[in-house]
């Protein structure tokens, strides 16, 4: 039987495991990328396992997220991360340098090679056919120290695409289109592969939007071919002798098959607050906008850019309309200004932001209390905008940039004319923003200057064999990272502070949560589907773990937030029977006993009051020592890396 090119990656890289699904594969890892919001705590990590270089091929430590420096903590922050870096072996992305997605693919992603980084949407780099996962930041340590990376098997789903897109559909569409069909957590436990006829007229920025959308589905990660597209791209980016052409087998087997014809497909938009609440464009156009945001690791490329000058061309923004953009690198930006589009673009009336994540993390440019808000970013969760009655609506650049002009939602497919944007021969390049490690000999007594801000990273307490707790918060369907730990220009400062940040955990489910979980001994979380959807933010778990938190019970979990919870000590269990969520309160009491021996059986009762209940444990033996040790950094120290 053949194999997908999901298989022939982890097949080329496995260090333990098989190809069965659902059974657990360790990885050797080629590459890996941080991002300030979740990196310090990731080499805070790196520095507690006293490792003394970095043994991957490649490390990137980037800087794109924490960029307003309205006091000394993201600075401070900033200065740690490349001092760590210069120590450890690892390259240093500058501030203004670029979105870490972006800046990879253009400069450093290699197909059929491995990477995870500490930020949900590192599956960007499979629009170039790599392999690549977001994870924790304890993981991503892990692996720069030279330990495996481990994963559950997926399965396999495939995405045929025939056709062509009409002008004015763009790849963003095609992603809302397949979270349209699989909603959220219709991706959970697989990887999703992009083939057919269709793909062949995607240029790699393209497929790089399609990938990195990919992670709103839930997928482990998603990945496309590397075929003359992907070589061409790579040529442009003086780079092609980073080219290997991959290709799934005739006769590789997938457990799901999706076609999609692109010559039908329609302008799409993710109404508030889910990005799998998608519509079509057409049906939305009386809806008045209030602000537009263009950018984000999403739709920041050189050509998403162009195609948004072009549309505003000898046009103004609505006067009600604020417009934002935000270049996903310094290459692009750079281009833009060489080309003259990004002289269309200020004309216009637009605002140039950063090239940095910005608004899309909640850093800045908030909307109006109310306000809609159309955003070409991956995310429209409830609050995450900076402003908690924000109606967050996600588009492609082409009906974001026509909207901002009409001052209403537009379908651009009913422009008089709509650009045609071709990718360029050769691409600017100038990677004096990436600054190299020191060599081994100097970095030995190199210095880390760490600020006041940064504490000490908080570890757990080797798990009981039984547990009296109490519900200290029970919570619905699909609850987002940004809900147990949100983020924003007030909160992301503070992400290297765990004691200060534990004051804003499910601060936008309940704010009284912090205080009643630390005065609870062995708190426990209540949740419903698809718990920890979102961020791969470790700071999701950690926090939790700092208050108390011993345990979360839900219907079922996302995959990088149950792993994080694993790293924490946080033990994560499974509902067995879904009905006994509605007779479980806030409050109520929980006795978990013989933990150790229901971890090896999977299966685990638990007593509350005078009821049984039955939750899964679906954990592996390594998983379980993890757990039993109190977290990944005390089984790191027990030599367990």
């Amino acid at each position: 039987m053949g194999k997908t090119i999901a298989q022939k990656i982890i097949a080329a890289h496995l260090l333990s495991g098989d190809l069965t699904a659902g059974s657990e594969v360790a990885l050797r890892i080629d590459q890996t990328l941080t991002q300030d919001a979740t990196g310090t705590m990731a080499y805070l990590a790196l520095e507690g396992m006293n490792i003394p270089r970095v043994k991957t091929e490649l490390s990137i430590a980037y800087v794109d997220h924490n960029t307003l420096q309205c006091g000394f903590e993201n600075a401070d922050d900033h200065q740690y991360l490349q001092t760590v870096a210069a120590k450890y072996g690892v390259r240093f992305s500058r501030p203004g340098n670029g979105i870490c997605h972006q800046v990879h693919l253009e400069r450093f992603g290699k197909p059929g090679k491995t990477l995870i980084g500490s930020d949900s949407h590192t599956p960007t780099a499979g629009g170039m056919g790599m392999l690549a996962f977001g994870a924790g930041g304890m993981d991503v340590a892990a692996a720069m120290g030279g330990g495996a990376y481990y994963i559950t098997m997926p399965k396999m789903f495939r995405v045929n695409l025939t056709g062509a897109l009409r002008p004015g559909v763009t790849a963003k569409d095609i992603s809302l289109e397949l979270l349209r069909i699989l909603s959220v957590k219709g991706g959970v436990g697989a990887i999703i592969e992009w083939g057919g006829e269709g793909v062949s007229a995607l240029s790699v920025p393209e497929r790089a939007t399609i990938t990195n959308m990919g992670a709103e589905l839930g997928a482990t990660t998603s990945v496309f071919p590397s075929d003359k597209v992907t070589r061409k791209f790579l040529a442009a980016q003086g780079r092609e002798e980073d080219f290997t052409a991959i290709a799934p087998d005739a006769d590789a087997v997938y457990d799901r098959v999706i076609d999609m014809d692109l010559s039908k497909l329609t302008p799409r938009i993710a109404c508030p607050h889910s990005p799998d609440n998608v519509k079509n464009v057409a049906d939305l156009e009386d809806v008045r906008v209030d602000q537009v945001c263009i950018g984000s690791c999403t739709n920041s490329s050189l050509a998403d850019l162009q195609k948004v000058a072009a549309i505003l061309k000898g046009k103004k923004v609505a006067p009600h309309v604020s417009l934002s953009i935000s270049p996903g690198s310094r290459q692009v930006l750079s281009m833009l200004a060489k080309c003259g589009a990004l002289e269309d673009i200020l004309a216009s009336g637009a605002r140039l932001l950063e090239c940095a994540c910005g608004p899309c993390i909640g850093m800045g440019f908030s909307p109006n209390s109310g306000g809609v808000s159309l955003r070409t970013f991956n995310r429209n969760f409830l609050g995450r905008s900076g402003t908690k009655d924000g109606q967050v609506y996600l588009v492609s650049p082409e009906t974001a940039a026509a909207s901002a002009v009409r001052g209403y939602i537009t379908d651009p497919t009913t422009l008089k004319e709509l650009p045609r944007i071709t990718m360029p021969e050769s691409f600017s390049t100038d990677d004096s923003g990436v600054l190299m490690p020191l060599e081994e000999a100097k970095a030995r007594d190199a210095k880390v200057l760490r600020g006041p801000n940064i504490k000490e990273f908080p570890v757990g307490k080797a798990l009981e064999d039984t547990i009296a707790g109490t519900v200290v918060l029970k919570v619905g369907d699909n609850i987002t990272t940004d809900h147990i730990m949100p983020a924003g220009a007030k909160i992301l400062p503070y992400r290297s502070n765990i004691p200060y940040l534990s004051k804003f955990c499910f601060e936008v489910c309940d704010p009284e949560f912090p205080q009643r979980a630390k005065s609870t001994e062995n708190g426990i979380i209540l949740g419903g589907e698809n718990y920890g959807q979102g961020s791969s933010r470790e700071h999701a778990a950690l926090v939790p773990m700092y208050l108390g938190v011993r345990c979360v019970i839900a219907k079922s979990f996302a995959r990088i937030h149950v792993a994080n919870l694993i790293n924490a000590g946080i033990l994560p269990l499974t509902l067995e029977n879904g009905e006994d969520y509605d007779s479980l309160d806030q409050g109520c009491s929980i006795s978990l006993k013989d933990i150790h021996a229901g971890m090896k059986a999977g299966m685990l009762p638990a007593t509350v009051g005078d009821k049984k209940i039955f939750l899964r444990c679906d954990l592996t033996p390594r998983q379980q020592n993890i757990l039993l040790a109190g977290g990944l950094m005390k089984y790191i120290g027990e030599g367990g890396l």
